[in-house]
């Protein structure tokens, strides 16, 4: 787990310095009229802390990596199989102009995580991979946005299991 954690923020930081090398290029390649582009340029660096509800049940973090990248992270807790603690982590990357709107962004986003879940008593603790699918609209007046996500996921350990998670939240920007 630790090397597939390591892998992911190898991955996020690459990104983020292609991303800084080729911004001259990248805005002036740009089809999209000048007015627009500033809509989606302006995530690098800002972080959102709210609410997620479904699986898990909790406090939900978003950290944008560069205009198209974020880590998004969970803590809270799980229904399932009397978990005491449940956190994922996934990079996730966005694509903003697949659902046009007239207001606010409403980007499509997909990713790759883990989750663990920490389990009381004689049970074991589980871990897994997630991948996943959601939408967010982003206010264009207030620093809010509501998302909705759903998460395929596997547990690797104690043992190779297939399920589902996933839930909706609103996330406060800084």
């Amino acid at each position: 787990m630790t090397g597939l954690l390591a892998v992911l923020l190898g991955l996020a930081s690459r990104a983020a310095d292609s991303v800084a090398t080729n911004t001259n290029s990248t805005a002036a390649a740009s089809t999209m009229p000048p007015g627009d582009y500033g809509r989606y340029n302006d995530h690098a660096g800002k972080f959102g802390a709210g609410v997620t509800f479904g699986e898990p049940i909790g406090a939900d973090l978003k950290y944008w990596l560069n205009d198209t990248m974020a880590v998004d992270g969970a803590i809270g807790w799980s229904s399932r199989d009397d978990t005491d603690l449940y956190l994922h982590s996934d990079l996730l990357w966005h694509q903003f102009h697949l659902i046009p709107v007239p207001q606010g962004q409403l980007p499509l986003y997909f990713g790759a995580g883990v989750l663990a879940r920490f389990r009381h008593g004689n049970e074991d603790n589980q871990v897994g991979l997630r991948a996943p699918v959601g939408l967010s609209y982003m206010f264009d007046d207030i620093p809010v946005d509501i998302f909705a996500e759903v998460a395929p996921a596997i547990d690797v350990a104690p043992f190779v299991r297939g399920e589902v998670t996933g839930g909706i939240g609103i996330r406060y920007w800084f």
